[in-house]
């Protein structure tokens, strides 16, 4: 039964208050955080969820891996605009109070907000039951040393970097396929490339980038101005096996591109000469390139012979 008091909410205060000691902020206690900021840059803010990967999390009750879902699609966005991420808040949403559920979940955010100089300002819970999986939802917050456009050039090399498998998009689509199915795969969480990106900044320059999430790789239309992208198949970010069963199962070329990431969930462009040594160093590889064009995104698909455009 719901207790609308909270029982809990003295152990997540106890939790999150780990986070308040950081390089970039200091926290004075209120009846909310008080913040006060240890820079001056420009900011922004970035809310995303798991969506309804949260039913398969809440089923199997792979709280960690939703915690690292729900970073990896706010912190990756961050990273596209070079964003250090700083702070938090949280909303979990259960089809049910349970207790020892709310303070996992909280547990494993405080843990890995603390590998990362991450504070928790705060977070709501929600029970509601009249839905049968949970979602864990974040608003982060980033600063900008500096404030560099996402831009994809004419003559740049496209670095792609290996997802994990589904990552936290096209669930809906997953469950329509599968239906009452279940893999391994569904729960396997994102990456959370940041971390690497990030610390590229100091080294590289970095022109534009794109984390391959909802609407897959046609999101790249919101970036391109005046080229086209081309992205080729002769590299070694192959399709995982759960993206190839979706596709045997009827699932088009053009759709498979338009929702899922098919084996690359980052991408950045880049300038050829420095394309190799950034592939090398995050581990990812080259597949394709940038040209002068009217923003056409051609993609040779993995999956058979023909040539996606979007």
């Amino acid at each position: 039964m719901y207790d609308s008091i909270k029982p809990y909410k003295k152990e997540i205060l106890d939790l999150i208050k780990k986070t308040w000691n950081t390089p970039y902020v200091s926290i004075k206690e209120g009846t909310y955080p008080i913040i006060e900021k240890k820079f001056s840059f420009l900011e922004i803010d970035h809310t995303d969820g798991i969506g309804t990967k949260g039913v398969y999390h809440w089923n199997k009750r792979t709280f960690r891996n939703a915690v690292i879902d729900a970073l990896a699609m706010n912190l990756n966005d961050l990273a596209m605009a070079h964003a250090v991420p700083y702070k938090l808040q949280n909303h979990i949403i259960l089809p049910k109070d349970d207790y020892e559920a709310i303070l996992e979940l909280v547990r494993n955010l405080v843990d890995e907000c603390l590998l990362r100089n991450i504070i928790i300002t705060g977070g709501e819970t929600s029970v509601q039951n009249n839905i049968n999986g949970m979602d864990l939802s974040l608003t982060a917050s980033g600063f900008l040393k500096n404030n560099i456009p996402n831009s994809f050039k004419a003559g740049d090399v496209l670095v792609g970097l290996k997802s994990n498998g589904l990552h936290s998009n096209g669930f809906t689509k997953v469950r329509e396929v599968f239906e009452d199915e279940f893999k391994l795969d569904f729960i396997e969480p994102a990456i959370i490339y940041s971390d690497k990106i990030l610390k590229l900044d100091d080294k590289f320059k970095i022109n534009g980038m794109q984390h391959i999430t909802g609407g897959a790789f046609t999101k790249f239309k919101d970036s391109l101005k005046d080229v086209d992208l081309i992205l080729g198949k002769n590299h070694k970010l192959i399709p995982q096996q759960i993206f190839k069963e979706l596709y045997k199962k009827g699932i088009s070329d053009e759709e498979m591109y338009k929702t899922f990431n098919c084996g690359i969930g980052f991408i950045l462009s880049v300038s050829k000469d420095d394309a190799g040594e950034i592939a090398k160093e995050l581990g990812g590889d080259i597949i394709g390139g940038v040209t002068n064009g009217i923003g056409k995104i051609n993609i040779e698909s993995m999956f058979s012979d023909k040539v996606v455009e979007f």
